[in-house]
């Protein structure tokens, strides 16, 4: 390895480097001589375990960098000891392990098939070469250098910046580091060097709100015991059996007597009451809001910015496949309404990620919905369906939900819903539809009933767009079922008539069997005209 240039230690000490690993860590310099550089801007010494013991490392830069030099090849990863903040303590050099993710999850992320992505991005606790401590992976590849930040580093983005990989991913591995600890990202974008601190999209846990950091999650521990549901629900003709789902915000539906100090419920709590009264009820499956991570009680959930994580108000992951293993092992199912249309613009979340439009589209015409100033996701691109199909693949698998409620279908198939002319760009025919999106539901909807068998995808898709609930290999959406909005609004228009009225509107109750067996249907009381009257 040459001796690095002067130009990249100081982008090193500016956090501009983009290879910390060529300067980082142990390398031989010239015909016989190694070197081992660690950079830590807050130490007042550092020094290097041998094996005659602990040796002194020379600083050679006020900043922070130290260096030891020597004929024999540094112990890879290095074990370093460390003065700083008044301190001492051991730990191991993050720059002495190779690379993490292997060629065949990079290659599968970068084509959107890395159904299980959340095992490779995002925070995961391991152990390598004897180390314990936590694998860092984002992706974000309009970057210049991306660090991890956290309570460990003081949030410095100087102090861990990671490795770059092929297709815009980027990997650290951090000894030491265990499940609970706070981190998030700290990104320079490559144009304008413009330095943002971010959350993981693959977080599988954050900070109660107002808090916005992502936390180290714990291994799954919970002993499901569900197996004879599962076994159930994958031989049970849904299709012909009765259902009867009662929507429920887990948030409201019972209030929690400290709820004015933001104490809710927990899934635990809600098991002991919500499951037995729904039971009762003869309600043969429960609908969730939104459990997903958001900022904004008020939102219902509607606002996601974590697209792995159930929102920490009601309790850990754990404490949700308690709640959903409560309900199966009492014969409710329990269905997910997922969010896949749209996303806050909450800079700190999923927004402009890396400093350009990641997630979503440049142009506001395709990348804005204008009704509730949400950003789009840009369906066509690979990495960004790959992370919502591993959404949905995440919740299916790892708690075993029987199926997803997905919103707001018909602003994802127009390019022009709620827009007048001139504020829409046409598809590549000079349609309205939105194929990118058509798409990405028809794969969604495939790989659900292939990989969960007797799960459910219910789509709220207001319009009269045709097959939405046939299957894909006759050229249908591929959902399993369709809310009638229609019944709904017709349904709830007579009831709201004075009785000695409602005689001449008998057609209010009569028309919807002009379609209603066009698709296979749930006749739903949709939460928005419940809640707005």
């Amino acid at each position: 390895m040459p001796t690095p240039t002067h130009s990249a230690t100081e982008r090193l000490l500016t956090a501009r480097l983009h290879d910390p690993f060529s300067l980082l860590g142990s390398h031989r310099e010239g015909d016989s001589g190694w070197v081992l550089r660690v950079f830590r801007p807050r130490a007042a010494r550092v020094e290097y375990l041998t094996a005659s013991g602990f040796v002194p490392l020379t600083r050679t830069d006020a900043r922070g960098l130290f260096v030891w030099q020597g004929s024999t090849e540094p112990q890879r990863p290095a074990r370093l000891r460390i003065h700083e903040d008044g301190h001492q303590f051991e730990s191991v050099d993050p720059y002495g392990f190779d690379p993490l993710l292997s060629n065949d999850e990079l290659h599968l992320f970068a084509e959107g098939r890395l159904l299980e992505a959340w095992r490779s991005l995002g925070a995961q606790t391991m152990t390598l070469n004897g180390v314990s401590g936590v694998r860092f992976a984002v992706w974000a590849p309009n970057c210049e250098r991306a660090s991890v930040v956290g309570d460990f580093n003081t949030w410095d983005g100087r102090c861990h910046p990671m490795r770059a990989r092929d297709g815009g991913v980027w990997e650290l591995f951090i000894p030491g580091l265990t499940a609970g600890d706070l981190y998030r990202f700290e990104l320079r974008n490559r144009d304008s060097g413009a330095i943002l601190t971010k959350t993981d999209p693959y977080a599988r846990h954050f900070e109660l709100r107002p808090g916005t950091a992502c936390v180290v999650p714990a291994p799954a521990g919970h002993p499901w015991q569900d197996q004879d549901w599962m076994t159930r629900r994958a031989r049970c003709d849904w299709l012909h059996a009765p259902m009867n789902i009662y929507e429920v915000h887990i948030g409201s539906w019972r209030r929690h007597p400290d709820a004015s100090h933001g104490r809710f419920y927990t899934w635990r709590e809600m098991a002991d009451s919500l499951v037995p009264y729904a039971v009762e009820m003869g309600y043969t499956h429960l609908e969730l809001l939104p459990i997903t991570e958001h900022p904004l009680d008020e939102s219902w959930g509607y606002q996601a910015t974590g697209y792995f994580a159930p929102t920490s108000r009601f309790g850990s992951p754990d404490d949700l496949r308690y709640f959903i293993d409560t309900c199966h092992q009492a014969g409710l199912g329990v269905l997910l309404d997922w969010v896949p249309g749209h996303f806050p613009q909450d800079a700190w979340a999923l927004a402009r990620y890396d400093g350009s439009a990641l997630y979503e589209h440049e142009d506001p015409r395709q990348g804005m919905h204008q009704d509730w100033g949400t950003h789009i996701f840009n369906y066509g691109r690979n990495e960004v369906r790959g992370f919502l199909l591993a959404s949905a693949h995440y919740w299916l698998s790892e708690f075993h939900f029987d199926g997803l409620r997905v919103d707001a279908v018909a602003s994802m198939l127009y390019l022009d819903y709620s827009r007048r002319a001139g504020e829409w760009i046409p598809n590549q025919y000079g349609g309205r539809e939105n194929l990118e999106a058509i798409a990405f539901l028809r794969e969604m909807n495939a790989m659900v009933h292939e990989a969960f068998p007797g799960a459910l995808t219910i789509a709220e898709e207001s319009t009269s767009w045709p097959m939405v609930s046939r299957p894909t290999y006759v050229g249908g959406l591929g959902f399993s079922m369709k809310w009638n909005m229609g019944w709904m609004n017709d349904t709830l228009a007579y009831l709201h008539l004075d009785p000695v009225f409602r005689r001449y509107h008998h057609s209010h109750l009569t028309f919807g069997q002009l379609y209603a067996y066009s698709e296979n249907f749930v006749l739903p009381f949709s939460h928005d005209e419940v809640v707005h009257g």
